[in-house]
């Protein structure tokens, strides 16, 4: 258990390091508020922005964490700042009613995140500056970015990830994810090595029918049937081509314009780059088309043509 728990440590620190060094997520002299909610992702994210603070290095910066207590039925207020008082943190709690704000707006059974994510966004950003906070942490991970990006593509109808580093929609905060490279399977394992006091959430966690867990249930699948997917989505986000979209705000199609230089990103003939189809997908001559693969409509009538010009 040691070794596991000295090793794991040791991951997280450096994927943190890492995401903070690739960002520019933390700068000399910060003074960097961390939410704290009571769930896993927040007390891994306070843990190890603390021992990297400790370490010292080129950037030194406070850490205070925050807790907004939404005044849940049964929300046990003493939990959090015992440990955060026993771990010899600066911490403030915020004590906001946004449950029956909640309750009164959203209809019974209807999805609650939307308008208490809101709610709870204005009042972080007025506590960050009472307590002269430069950066305001967010525990989202790596599992987070995905399956926003998934969720934003499936119903929204946009490529549009979660950003490590962003500003506030006023341009007044800077809020960042140092969290961003690593899994949350890691997180989950590094709660119960550290046994943190976990607070469940019985506002919008116990809404099982919520777009975001019914992604993470997809992307759990993919991995399991093919280990090493979610981590290839992961470096895809970070690997991005703009000329290969079809979005014209951000690639000049219109001017794009044959100039007899050779690019690298360029369209090929035939592209060598591109991975082999798994054996029982690829079809031609003398081979049948997998019947669990549906002709398109395009193909569908292309075949009909061929069928006809056919001699008899």
């Amino acid at each position: 258990m040691l070794d596991e728990a000295a090793r794991l440590e040791k991951k997280l620190v450096r994927q943190v390091a890492q995401a903070i060094s690739d960002f520019g997520l933390i700068a000399e002299g910060d003074k960097v508020m961390v939410c704290v909610s009571g769930g896993k992702d927040s007390y891994g994210l306070l843990d190890v922005l603390r021992k990297l603070q400790q370490q010292g290095g080129k950037n030194r910066f406070e850490i205070v964490a925050v807790n907004l207590d939404q005044k849940q039925p049964g929300f046990p207020a003493h939990v959090l700042p015992d440990y955060l008082a026993r771990q010899g943190v600066p911490f403030h709690i915020e004590t906001q009613d946004t449950y029956s704000v909640v309750k009164q707006h959203i209809p019974e059974g209807k999805t609650m995140c939307s308008l208490c994510s809101r709610l709870r966004r204005g009042i972080l950003y007025r506590v960050a500056d009472e307590l002269g906070a430069t950066k305001i942490a967010l525990g989202h991970h790596r599992d987070d970015v995905l399956q926003t990006f998934f969720l934003n593509m499936f119903f929204g109808g946009t490529l549009k990830g979660m950003p490590p580093k962003v500003q506030s929609d006023r341009g007044d905060h800077l809020i960042i994810r140092p969290l961003a490279y690593v899994a949350e399977s890691d997180l989950a394992r590094w709660a119960d090595i550290r046994q943190f006091p976990i607070i469940p959430c019985t506002l919008c966690g116990s809404q099982e029918n919520l777009q975001r867990k019914q992604i993470g249930h997809m992307l759990r699948d993919w991995q399991q049937q093919h280990p090493g997917r979610i981590e290839n989505m992961a470096a895809a986000l970070r690997n991005v081509q703009l000329s290969h979209f079809m979005d014209a705000r951000h690639f000049d199609f219109a001017g794009l314009a044959a100039n007899g230089v050779p690019d690298a990103d360029g369209d090929k003939a035939f592209d060598p780059d591109s991975p082999p189809l798994p054996l029982g997908e690829g079809w031609g001559e003398g081979q049948q088309r997998p019947q669990n693969i549906p002709l398109t409509p395009a193909l569908s009538r292309t075949r009909a043509r061929e069928k006809d010009r056919a001699p008899t």
